[in-house]
């Protein structure tokens, strides 16, 4: 299971839609690891004032991997978390994360960061079972 749903947010979704907070609120209970790791990297970004900002450190444990998997996998919470922090998320290598501003140079390093070229590049044997 990806989430934890509360009972009253599934009721709220079984009879309407349920708006950006209250799903960012649920995937941040459910899925600490990676919230902490992507408000980390957006916090990164805004305080160095540039176009994008990474994090490459392995996950402490299969379960916080696949924490960062989960979030970022799945369109509607990578979205999400795209619209919550007005910023664009990409990964490579199962835990290195990069977010960019939507600035005309944030959109240039991901069109870079998100190259078969940059991925290639970005392998090392160490990583190749994550």
């Amino acid at each position: 299971m990806s989430l934890n749903v509360p009972a009253a947010l599934l009721e709220q979704a079984e009879h309407d839609d349920i708006g950006c907070e209250d799903f960012v609120a649920c995937v941040q209970d459910s899925l600490p690891y990676a919230w902490t790791v992507i408000s980390t990297v957006v916090a990164d970004l805004h305080a160095a004032d540039a176009p994008h900002a990474e994090h490459a450190l392995p996950p402490p444990s299969e379960t916080h991997r696949g924490q960062l998997l989960r979030a970022l996998a799945s369109d509607a919470i990578r979205t999400s978390l795209e619209q919550y922090f007005g910023v664009q998320l990409a990964f490579q290598n199962c835990h290195r994360i990069a977010a960019f501003t939507t600035t005309e140079a944030g959109r240039a390093a991901y069109r870079q960061f998100t190259t078969p070229r940059a991925q290639i590049l970005n392998q090392t044997p160490q990583l190749r079972d994550c």
